[in-house]
């Protein structure tokens, strides 16, 4: 029986079945934090696949060449400077105002009868620099105002900024599931901005304004009297830095790196060029530059001290750690599954089934989504469980980035009441439970669908 489950590609898949039903299991029925429950599961499949224990956990001499050190190692080292710029980067720009600033020039020029629009690209443009709680916490007095100014449902408002958030959460850099798919598949960030662009777009204009049209006029849910409304006419920030400005600070850090990938294919090898290039662009640099320009224009010369930033960045830094523990916990299982062989394995039945990598990487994102919750959580434990598979495929950079793009789709499929996000849409925009499934849940998985078809479409022609 150990033999067969150790050596053989059925016991190697009936070991990844149950490592991953285990997991679900201590996440969903006990509760357990994702990252604990991720490190145990992952030192008890790489025990029961006979992994030697010096292999696993290192000895009390070293411990570095560890599957438990470098799964954590390799991956943090690559995400850490990223996900905790972006967090400043994004607090910045909500304290300073932002935010009001770019969906007043956005509501201004698509006019009251687009305002809907409006608001979803406000949610694509902003979500991009702070994370999805955020934005809804910034901008959904800016959606109370629109609707009761436009006198329709506030599902018709809220539901294209909810959209454009989403999009930018599960596709784009700096959010830490993207990021850290880019970390365990080996793929460089300039193509994941340009896929997830690819593949987002066109998700936030099926989801974000075709279906978010149709299910406001469907769903009549009106402004409480008691919500507050900052942003009433007459009330205006003091000192609001200017659109341009605000524009040109989120752009930074994409432009640079996009700059630093095609820099590498374009510019001279060894060229001075391409030495700037692939500084600039390296995505720590990047982001640095953009914290400090940001820092320096939308905060100390707007009256901010450097206490002032120096505490905005301790506060937004706080709920990142957790968010590190899963990808860093990920990472190891991932490391795990790599080191047993049941990478190869599944590899060899995919194969063997016919079934693209592709597809199969979407539905595990699913799954593991519809049970736990997690975009984040989904992202990076697919990531794991598919990477040692695509290692054995030699995948094109474009091709990689397209995976990535299937299992971000996968994640965001079908929030319910186990995710967090489906109750901070229902409290902030007066939504019942059911109500909040037929928008909320089904804009989700209109996102997710139409994400995935977009990137199996590319995958088809790349």
């Amino acid at each position: 029986m150990i033999h067969w489950l150790q050596h053989t590609t059925g016991g190697l898949l009936t070991l990844a079945a149950v490592s991953i039903a285990v997991l679900l299991v201590l996440i969903i029925k006990l509760k357990l934090e994702p990252f604990i429950a991720l490190i145990v599961v992952g030192l008890l499949t790489a025990l029961a696949a006979g992994l030697p224990v010096g292999t696993i956990v290192g000895s009390a001499q070293k411990a570095s060449d560890s599957l438990l050190e470098k799964g954590f190692g390799g991956i943090l080292g690559h995400i850490t400077a990223i996900i905790g710029l972006g967090t400043i980067l994004g607090s910045i720009l909500e304290r300073s105002g932002g935010a009001k600033v770019l969906t007043g020039a956005l509501l201004r020029s698509f006019g009251e009868k687009r305002a809907p629009l409006a608001m979803g690209v406000a949610g694509f443009v902003f979500g991009i620099p702070v994370f999805f709680d955020i934005g809804i916490f910034v901008l959904a007095p800016l959606v109370y105002v629109a609707a009761r100014q436009g006198g329709k449902s506030l599902v018709l408002y809220a539901m294209p900024l909810l959209a454009g958030l989403s999009i930018t959460h599960a596709f784009l850099p700096p959010h830490p599931g993207p990021v850290a798919a880019a970390g365990l598949l080996h793929v460089e960030l300039g193509w994941i901005i340009l896929m997830g662009l690819a593949c987002g777009i066109p998700a936030f204009l099926v989801g974000g304004v075709l279906y978010s049209t149709w299910i406001g006029k469907r769903i009549t849910v009106e402004v409480p009297e008691d919500m507050v409304f900052a942003e009433e006419e007459g009330e205006q920030e003091e000192n609001p830095p200017s659109l341009a400005l605000v524009g040109a600070i989120i752009a930074v850090p994409l432009v640079l790196i996009l700059a630093g990938t095609f820099g590498s294919i374009w510019l001279p090898k060894g060229s001075a060029l391409a030495g700037v290039a692939a500084f600039i662009g390296t995505p720590a640099v990047a982001l640095t530059v953009a914290v400090l320009l940001a820092s320096w224009l939308l905060g100390l010369r707007r009256g901010f001290t450097g206490k002032d930033l120096n505490e905005l960045a301790a506060k937004s830094l706080r709920p990142v750690a957790m968010i590190l523990l899963v990808v860093g916990a990920g990472a190891f299982f991932g490391a795990v599954l790599s080191a047993t062989g049941i990478g190869k394995a599944v590899a060899d039945s995919l194969h063997d089934a016919g079934l693209p990598v592709l597809l199969a990487a979407y539905v595990i994102s699913c799954g593991m989504r519809i049970a736990q919750g997690s975009a984040t959580v989904a992202i990076v434990t697919t990531s794991g469980i598919i990477a040692p598979t695509v290692a054995q495929l030699g995948y094109s950079q474009i091709q990689l980035a397209l995976l990535v793009m299937a299992i971000s789709a996968g994640s965001i499929i079908a929030s319910h009441v186990n995710d967090g996000g489906f109750w901070i849409v229902s409290r902030y925009f007066n939504l019942t439970v059911p109500q909040t499934l037929r928008s909320w849940t089904a804009l989700e998985t209109v996102l997710s669908l139409s994400g995935f078809g977009v990137s199996a479409l590319l995958m088809a022609v790349v």
